[in-house]
């Protein structure tokens, strides 16, 4: 998995009620709005009301224009957000964040490296073309060559062949727990070959059609102003309400102007501030659903929280709950584990227990958090001997965090400095070393693709490039190859939940809060999933008004 920046739950098991870290908190004002959010009574839920009656056009709201369509070459939340309603893949992620075969009709494992897909029969591509063992076979293959976003999730497999009219065999070196959960994301997109060697290079750029078999077909894209996808008549499957949807992208105050004035019909708000604003406007429905995405402190090489006992004291004295409440609108949920909740895609009340029982990261800290983190720093053997410096942009959220972690770290007498960098180069924070060398920790903000939380921890492992305060070890790196390799659920959540807590005690990251997926839409309309699997999933497919 690769390092991402993208601002994108606890109770999933039931109405996913997102209150059990937040009781007893106060109502929050919204971030820019007008209206109060009640955080006591906010529900995540993975699907908004089934639509009715159908439309003709929705106007859809992006905060970026897609740098690509070929999500190969050029991965990225907005142009998987259109595409995912034009093409669809192997397996499908679900709104409730569960996974299951789709293109691929029924999957069958005669040993553990052993992997046989049947396909679906009577799919067809939006030029009348079946869709046969070749395109699928020519897929993958594609999606696997180096240098392609999705070429590390075939780093296990050792053979992918046609061994039937309607059946794909793919063979690995070692057992592969997350192989199924990637060809539901962009590793398991199907192609017309035909259509993409005819398109070459120019493939997923404006001016060209798509080579799918999904509800909706791309036809227009124009640079710089809108990309329009029409409903495919032919469509092998159930047809879509809503016929056409023209996205347009503006970011910030633009963006919330064009929902709160009519001019758009909806967005999944890449910031929760969005919605924050947003809430309480006349015609405006919201909706939360779960997501993997955090909001947590990671630290950096240059060695002020290189002690694990100064990471576990700020812990202990970071107010969570008013970073919830002043920098998003309380519109994200204290957290004590470093993946959202949307990442429990399969034996969801074990992680709910193990969330529960996760320590040193209160939602408001009392006196005995602070007496505590105040022990930790007297006892630790490699207390900083300068300011912790905090690593941030200007935006709202992150400054909050950037200022609650200063004033932690003088609750328990050490001395935090902010740098700020602009918002243009905060993402290179991420992925060059050079760029956070003056800075002890980064606010950051972070989701992964699979709905597992082993996606996350393998970022701990010892020698990642993403395990930038150096944790080692030998027993947390034995499980994380376990559990990637454990193709029983059961067997692989046990290991997640030892895996979690050794990544806790450690304090390698620090967790602040999780972060829902946020649907802003017209209340004439529903239908459409709310929770991340909106980036996988055919959402547009099911949009609709609510009457018919």
């Amino acid at each position: 998995m690769n390092l991402k920046s993208c601002i994108a739950a606890a109770g999933v098991v039931a109405a996913m009620t997102l209150t059990a870290a937040c009781s007893g908190a106060g109502t929050g004002t919204s971030a820019g709005g007008d209206a109060k959010v009640d955080v006591t009574r906010l529900k995540l839920t993975p699907t908004t009301p089934a639509a009715h009656g159908e439309v003709d056009t929705v106007d859809w709201m992006l905060e970026d224009e897609p740098e690509s369509l070929d999500l190969d070459t050029r991965g990225g939340s907005a142009g998987r957000a259109v595409l995912t309603n034009v093409c669809e893949r192997l397996y499908r992620l679900q709104p409730d964040m569960s996974v299951r075969t789709f293109l691929a009709e029924k999957e069958n494992r005669p040993d553990d490296r052993t992997l046989v897909l049947t396909l679906r029969d009577g799919v067809t591509f939006h030029d009348g073309s079946p869709m046969t063992a070749d395109d699928v076979l020519y897929s993958l293959r594609r999606h696997a060559e180096p240098g392609m976003e999705q070429s590390d999730e075939f780093q296990h497999v050792s053979k992918m062949s046609k061994t039937g009219p309607r059946e794909i065999t793919i063979q690995f070196k070692q057992p592969d727990a997350l192989f199924t959960k990637a060809l539901a994301g962009d590793a398991g997109l199907v192609y017309n070959r035909r259509l993409v060697e005819k398109a070459g290079k120019d493939f997923g750029t404006p001016g060209q059609g798509d080579a799918c078999s999904g509800p909706y077909e791309l036809t227009s894209w124009k640079s710089g102003d809108s990309v329009t996808i029409t409903r495919a008549d032919d469509y092998w499957g159930e047809k879509p309400l809503t016929r056409k949807v023209v996205f347009r992208w503006a970011a910030d105050s633009a963006l919330v102007n064009a929902l709160t004035t009519g001019a758009a019909d909806g967005t999944y708000a890449d910031s929760v501030n969005t919605a924050a604003a947003l809430h309480g406007k006349d015609g405006i429905d919201e909706h939360f659903g779960p997501s993997t995405a955090t909001l947590a402190l990671i630290p950096t090489e240059r060695g002020g929280l290189a002690d694990p006992d100064i990471r576990r004291a700020l812990s202990l004295a970071l107010d969570r709950q008013g970073i919830a409440e002043s920098g998003y609108g309380g519109l994200v949920e204290p957290w004590g584990t470093p993946v959202g909740s949307g990442s429990w895609g399969y034996e969801r009340d074990t992680f709910a227990a193990a969330q529960k029982k996760i320590t040193e990261a209160p939602a408001s800290p009392d006196a005995e958090d602070i007496a505590k983190a105040k022990g930790l720093v007297e006892k630790a053997e490699d207390a900083p001997d300068g300011p912790i410096v905090i690593g941030t942009d200007s935006t709202q959220g992150r400054l909050v965090i950037a200022n609650a972690v200063r004033a932690a770290l003088a609750r328990i007498g050490l001395k935090g400095e902010i740098r700020t960098v602009p918002s243009a180069e905060y993402g290179e924070f991420y992925g060059d070393k050079a760029a956070r060398a003056d800075i002890d920790v980064l606010v950051a903000d972070w989701y992964i693709s699979k709905s597992d939380p082993i996606g996350l921890y393998d970022n701990a492992l010892s020698g990642s490039s993403d395990n930038w305060v150096g944790f080692r070890s030998a027993s947390y790196d034995r499980k994380v190859a376990e559990a990637q390799a454990a193709l029983d659920d059961k067997q692989r959540a046990a290991l997640v939940v030892d895996i979690q807590q050794e990544f806790s005690d450690a304090k390698v990251w620090i967790p602040i809060a999780q972060q829902p997926t946020a649907l802003v839409i017209n209340d004439e309309l529903t239908g459409p999933p709310a929770s991340m699997a909106y980036l996988y999933y055919p959402w547009a497919a099911d949009l609709g008004a609510k009457r018919g």
